[in-house]
């Protein structure tokens, strides 16, 4: 009888431990600098698809969603150290992030390209780009391929915190160029004003041994229990068609890929 009630005892215990954990915010790691995807409003808010689709995803696993703002190079450390839940800020998934978090599927897709000048030609083994000044976003993707494929070639890599501080040394003529996603280079900077007179140059890259296989959620190594919440509520976002709503607030094609 001891043993019955102390089994029973350890099953209420595990599971007041359980809704207590379903009824504390999920803290969702997020960079606000990286429009059309996260970015500030006047009244200091953020917006943004990925904003939109954490918020439905919390609506869907019913837990409250706490944003958590970071610089980009900040949110896998933090994630790491218990910081946050789950880091939801168009991280693309690679092999070698595997190493250090776990993945949900792809909830979006998007190429890298060039953007320079109107007209600038790129060679195809990128020799023409030698003596430029090329900009990054520090520890992405963009950064580690500019660092072994063009570097090499000649080319100066000049890492920044923000796409957005890119885009105004890019306008002053400080840096000739970035490498950046595609999706959030065109409807944050070409489609605006201050990208006039800039295009993207050269091929799409879309290597997946630099470039991932889409934006995923990071979460902790281990942490089976969020993932498969976070996989099947993606999922149901894509059935239900609110992820087609928030798509269309923000793009007029399908970002998700095949």
């Amino acid at each position: 009888m001891k043993k019955l009630a102390l089994l029973g005892g350890l099953a209420l215990s595990l599971m007041a431990s359980s809704l207590f954990a379903a009824d504390k915010p999920l803290r969702l790691g997020i960079e606000a600098a990286y429009p059309p995807f996260a970015f500030k409003q006047a009244d200091g808010s953020i917006a943004g698809f990925d904003v939109d689709i954490g918020v439905a995803l919390c609506a869907e696993m019913k837990v409250e969603c706490q944003w958590v703002e970071q610089e980009f190079d900040g949110l896998i450390p933090s994630l790491k150290v218990k910081k946050v839940d789950a880091v939801l800020s168009s991280l693309t998934i690679t092999d070698e992030r595997r190493k250090s978090v776990d993945f949900t599927g792809k909830y979006y897709y998007s190429p890298a390209r060039l953007t320079m000048k109107e007209g600038t030609v790129v060679s195809d083994d990128f020799s023409s780009l030698s003596g430029k000044r090329i900009a990054v976003q520090r520890a992405t993707t963009t950064d580690r391929f500019a660092s072994e494929v063009l570097a090499p070639k000649g080319v100066e890599v000049v890492r920044y915190s923000s796409q957005n501080e890119i885009y105004l040394d890019m306008v002053a003529g400080r840096v000739d160029g970035t490498l950046a996603d595609a999706i959030p280079v065109d409807e944050g900077f070409l489609k605006t004003e201050q990208g006039k007179g800039f295009a993207f140059v050269g091929p799409s890259f879309t290597d997946p041994a630099y470039f991932g296989e889409g934006a995923g959620i990071a979460v902790r190594k281990g942490d089976k229990a969020l993932l498969d919440k976070l996989n099947a509520a993606i999922l149901a976002l894509r059935a239900n068609g609110e992820y087609q709503k928030i798509q269309s607030k923000y793009f007029s094609f399908d970002i998700y890929g095949e």
